[in-house]
């Protein structure tokens, strides 16, 4: 893996995590959120 895309990456991870969280806590609006905002980091990114 390129240096220039650890924080990316890491930044996926993390945005996951809080679908993960949200889900767990039955906030579904917010786990979708997540969820788009992971899914548009990746596309930007990779």
């Amino acid at each position: 893996m390129k240096a220039q895309y650890i924080f990316p990456t890491a930044l996926i991870v993390l945005n996951l995590g809080a679908a993960v969280l949200c889900a767990v806590n039955r906030d579904y609006q917010k786990s979708i959120y997540w969820i788009a905002a992971a899914v548009l980091n990746a596309c930007v990114t990779f």
